[in-house]
């Protein structure tokens, strides 16, 4: 009975907690009234059914992609660190302030929803493991990544790495190919079971950043 008592107790704290979790951290919706702001209210409001490549696109086309700079940085390193001492609030709270910074975010989306694995919330965890998936198979899908001609689709290098991790695999060399239209990153990467691999993305999008922001 004591037994019975005391899993009641830690059940219902688990609850509780996830509450105050909820009520004391909040994602701030950009306002720009663009397309890029409507995905994200649109997202929040628990319509996932959206284009997720268009998405990502318009996040480059927003004035928040001017708000993304070392303070998301900080912040990455900061869930690193909040995960290793086990602070699953602290995890949350950095999570939604660089999905606040920026909602296309791989690394954001995959960490909040592992948290909330973690504290038992299935309508939060399940909300974000499935933008985190539309917006993975919005570049895997994109291409096969055998060929820069059929390279995976990405607007910033941080999917790449992301990519790249998700699949298991170590970087071993980074280079810029091209065909056709397409410019790319080059990836060789090794594999958990040693395997050598190559990954194309095709990186138009951020070659097209970098020329407006070097004037290139």
């Amino acid at each position: 009975m004591k037994t019975n008592k005391t899993l009641l107790l830690i059940i219902l704290f688990l609850k509780l907690t996830n509450i105050v979790l909820s009520q004391n951290t909040k994602i701030k919706l950009p306002n720009f009234n663009d397309t890029y702001s409507k995905y994200v209210q649109q997202l929040e409001n628990g319509n996932l059914e959206i284009d997720y490549t268009d998405f990502r696109n318009s996040f480059l086309d927003s004035k928040q992609f001017a708000n993304k700079g070392t303070s998301y940085n900080d912040l990455k390193k900061q869930v690193y660190t909040e995960i290793k001492n086990k602070n699953y609030q602290g995890v949350i709270n950095a999570t939604q302030s660089m999905l606040s910074i920026d909602y296309t975010s791989m690394f954001a989306h995959k960490y909040l929803q592992q948290t909330y694995k973690v504290l038992g919330d299935t309508i939060n965890q399940k909300k974000y493991h499935d933008i985190e998936f539309g917006l993975l198979y919005s570049i895997t899908r994109s291409g096969d990544g055998k060929t820069c001609g059929t390279g995976w689709h990405v607007t910033q290098i941080e999917e790449e790495y992301f990519i790249i991790n998700m699949i298991g695999a170590d970087l071993q060399k980074q280079s810029i190919s091209s065909e056709g239209e397409n410019m790319c990153d080059k990836m060789v990467v090794k594999t958990d079971d040693g395997e050598t691999k190559t990954y194309y993305f095709e990186a138009n999008k951020v070659f097209e950043q970098e020329q407006k922001l070097f004037g290139k």
